[in-house]
């Protein structure tokens, strides 16, 4: 069968850098799936980008889709047969729809009952006649934020500026928003050319000789080699942010990097004001020593080549040098304020009209962060700390530095904070109450830091699902997935054994206290706990616990977090291990047999009628007891299952359902008793064994 390569690219005005690397996949992965349910075979793709164009390139695609041979199924036989043995009309009916006639119709078996069938060929049409459905494929496309423009109604990333569609040599015909395909494509917007293509599978080489580097990964590559490149003549070290990386890769089509500088005086501001204002707001990446010191220097990334380097690093540093001074005024002034004169203003600053002031949230944290001190049993010294540090931990949010610079809540906290001689330790608190800030940011490494940041958090997370704010799909405005991911992981980093539904409590207690929202209490908390059950639940997916372990030790109570990761280890550390599968379903017995206890009461031993049952509530006997000690996780599943010879036994000579009914519930609480103390493992119903 011919093969041909097919090429898709859409030229657009410059899209913003974080939708680039996304949407160049989600083109990708809807072509291959279009390429897949027309039955068109391929040999490989490939996804192309740049801030300009989202392409892809498909090697050896088939010039016609598979011919098709399969049987149809029908009626039943007593449906497809009239009592005469004559043909009926859903027969009839069927064999016509298949493209076939009656003769055709045979009868086969499926599960004892015969139904008609035809044999089906279907003749596969050329790719080329399909390829134009492609524009359904660009128009389908989706991003996080959409526009409209001129008189069009189709609403895009950016203004589609040209489309190239090409099969082999030809050009695929469609067209979209007036904008129609050809085999002309774009260089670089001031250093190339329009050109026109013939073979697809030049386009990475051709499109390189106009300027631009059409594979995101080579274009990254060449921007890591250029930064070594200035490390190694300058004797430097430029820390490369991986978030920072990925923008500018896809800000610019043929990247050249060069490096400026800034006057020292600058290095007197905090190293976050410095980093942040190159980071956040330039795209710079900034320069260190050997040593990890900060130096005077930036470097950037022209989208272009090497002609005028000294003037684009100049008009860099001027646009810098503005920057920082207006951070080194922001800092002076932020020093003549007062922490209490700074506290005053959160009365005045509404965090959420539902909600109520920063204030007002403020003083919410700081009740449950002195109560979640208590039930951790803190020192007095640290309750202190927690204490002051709750109170002034928001403070840095109407500084000047802070209003320019969000990004920097907290650092500045724990600077100004510092300089307002507050203790070092309240300082650290402040600035550790947002950690973990994202996914790769450490918990808070201090008692009182991670006391207030749990409490901060869950505060925000209860007070949202108060008044409706809920995570749904992609769509997490306060990012309280990650708040509650945060919550979970500063658990499990301290190892603390508060109960979660414990804190959740305490939280909504403070939420309904304030009059917030218009749910019952108990409501909420079933809300708060499935939400963070899900959080759980993905964390230990990301750790590969199998799917129905997860479930079970989710199967209850969630209590103390570490405790309910190190059980969900457990067991995925022993599911292969001999005996798991008995050992399991022995415990699986007890608590499925035990549901049938309608009241649950104590065992009474003088209404045991054989030694086993004796023995079985012996051996609880001793294993409750042991579990009541500290013992691991391990520890404790061990001794579970060490209950599995007296359990068989006990169902191999007993029957719990007696016709005495003060013998059956005498066992039935005897089985209740065992499940309890099983249950609090997990739900080993929920295992599957095999």
């Amino acid at each position: 069968m011919n093969k041909k390569d097919l090429l898709l690219e859409i030229g657009l005005e410059e899209m913003p850098a974080r939708f680039v690397t996304s949407s160049m996949n989600q083109l990708s992965d809807k072509v291959k799936l279009w390429l897949t349910e027309k039955k068109i075979s391929f040999e490989g793709i490939k996804a192309y980008s740049s801030p300009r164009r989202l392409a892809v390139l498909v090697t050896g695609v088939s010039t016609a889709q598979e011919d098709i041979n399969e049987e149809a199924k029908g009626p039943a036989k007593k449906i497809a047969l009239n009592e005469d043995g004559e043909w009926s009309k859903a027969a009839i009916g069927f064999s016509r729809g298949q493209g076939a006639s009656v003769e055709n119709i045979f009868f086969k078996e499926i599960n004892g009952v015969e139904y008609a069938h035809v044999n089906k060929f279907i003749k596969g049409q050329e790719t080329a006649g399909l390829l134009p459905e492609l524009q359904q494929i660009v128009t389908s496309l989706t991003f996080p934020k959409n526009m409209k423009w001129a008189d069009q109604d189709l609403r895009f990333v950016r203004p589609i500026k040209w489309l190239m569609a090409l099969f082999g040599n030809d050009v695929i015909p469609f067209s979209i928003t007036n904008v129609q395909t050809s085999n002309w494509t774009r260089g670089h917007r001031f250093l190339g050319e329009e050109m026109e293509l013939h073979n697809p599978a030049d386009y990475e080489r051709a499109l390189l000789e106009q300027y631009v580097i059409t594979n995101p990964q080579e274009r990254k590559n060449a921007i890591i080699s250029q930064l070594e490149k200035i490390e190694e003549e300058n004797g430097w070290v430029i820390p490369v942010d991986e978030d920072l990386l990925e923008e500018v890769n896809n800000l610019v089509e043929y990247p050249t990097a060069l490096y400026g500088q800034f006057e020292e005086e600058y290095l007197e501001l905090p190293e976050e004001v410095l980093i942040t204002s190159m980071k956040e707001h330039q795209r710079y990446f900034p320069v260190k020593s050997k040593d990890g010191k900060l130096l005077p220097y930036f470097v950037t990334v022209r989208n272009g080549g090497h002609e005028h380097l000294e003037k684009v690093a100049k008009g860099n540093e001027k646009v810098l040098r503005a920057r920082l001074a207006d951070a080194a005024f922001f800092y002076k002034e932020d020093q003549k304020t007062e922490i209490n004169a700074s506290l005053a203003k959160l009365k005045s600053i509404v965090y959420h009209e539902e909600i109520g002031t920063l204030a007002e949230k403020v003083e919410r944290v700081r009740q449950l962060a002195n109560q979640l001190s208590d039930k951790l049993g803190l020192s007095a010294e640290e309750k202190d700390i927690t204490d002051r540090a709750a109170e002034i931990s928001k403070f840095d949010l109407v500084s000047h530095m802070v209003y320019e610079f969000p990004e920097l809540q907290g650092f500045m906290g724990e600077k100004y904070a510092l300089q307002k001689g507050e203790k070092e330790a309240v300082a650290r608190a402040i600035n550790e109450h947002y950690m973990p800030r994202n996914a790769e940011d450490r918990t808070p490494s201090s008692n009182a830091g991670a006391v207030l940041a749990i409490a901060e958090k869950m505060d925000t997370i209860a007070s949202s699902f108060a008044i409706g704010i809920i995570p749904s799909g992609s769509q997490d405005p306060y990012a309280l997935r990650r708040q509650a991911t945060g919550i979970i992981q500063t658990l499990l980093a301290k190892k603390w054994d508060i109960g979660l539904e414990n804190l959740i409590r305490l939280a909504t207690e403070a939420v309904f206290a304030a009059k917030i929202g218009k749910k019952d209490q108990a409501g909420l908390m079933q809300e708060l706990t499935s939400f963070f059950k899900l959080r759980i639940k993905y964390l230990l997916q990301e750790k590969a616990v199998r799917y129905d372990l997860i479930d079970a030790v989710l199967g209850g109570e969630i209590g103390s977090v570490p405790s309910l990761v190190k059980r969900a280890e457990v067991l995925e550390s022993n599911k292969d291990a001999e005996g798991f599968k008995e050992s399991i379903e022995a415990l699986s017995r007890v608590i499925n047999i035990s549901s049938k206890a309608e009241e649950k009461g104590e065992v009474d031993s003088s209404l045991f009628e054989n030694e086993f049952e004796k023995a079985l509530f012996n051996k609880y006997l001793s294993v409750k007891e042991e579990l009541q000690n500290e013992l691991s996780e391990e520890a404790a599943f061990k001794l579970l299952i060490s209950m599995k010879p007296e359990i068989d036994q006990y169902f191999d000579h007993t029957m719990v359902m007696a016709e005495n009914q003060d013998i059956r519930s005498n066992r039935l609480n005897q089985m209740a008793k065992l499940a309890e103390i099983i249950l609090q493992f997990a739900n080993m119903n929920e295992i599957i064994v095999k």
